[in-house]
């Protein structure tokens, strides 16, 4: 399959939202704050070299938000139309990622991965990252909108 690549911005944020949505899996990750437009903008504003959309005919087809905090590295969106998964697509976008974010100081990366998403913590693993067993994931919601989690 031929695509091109671009780095994301805000105008892309609709075809991005459209894309999520089409998953079960990301619109379950979606939060009714962060994931606004508004939440997106600032998130780009942040890490506007680290963000990348895979495009087929004027559509995104792949998206990969990943961002630092100046010391580690986060994929906090990946996610593929699901009529063109197991085609690269993803792994590509990944190693456009951590490029970005080596060129920007960072040495190493996380992302979150639900526990019962097996396709995606498969292909995780394929792409080396490793699962953490000595660490418990902590979460605080400081806005009533958006849900602590499970």
């Amino acid at each position: 399959m031929e695509y091109t690549i671009k780095q994301v911005t805000i105008e892309d944020y609709d075809q991005i939202f459209a894309l999520w949505n089409s998953t079960e899996q990301s619109r379950r990750a979606l939060n009714p704050v962060d994931d606004t437009r508004e939440g997106i903008r600032k998130y780009l504003d942040r890490n506007p070299n680290t963000c990348f959309a895979a495009v087929k005919d004027g559509q995104i087809i792949g998206v990969i938000l990943a961002g630092h905090d100046g010391r580690r590295g986060i994929i906090h969106h990946l996610c593929i139309h699901p009529d063109c998964r197991r085609m690269g697509i993803a792994g590509h976008l990944v190693s456009l990622a951590e490029e970005a974010l080596q060129k920007e100081g960072i040495q190493k990366v996380f992302g979150l991965v639900f526990i019962d998403n097996d396709p995606a913590n498969h292909f995780w693993e394929q792409q080396g990252y490793s699962l953490r067993t000595n660490l418990n994931y902590r979460n605080k919601s400081l806005n009533d909108q958006i849900p602590a989690g499970e």
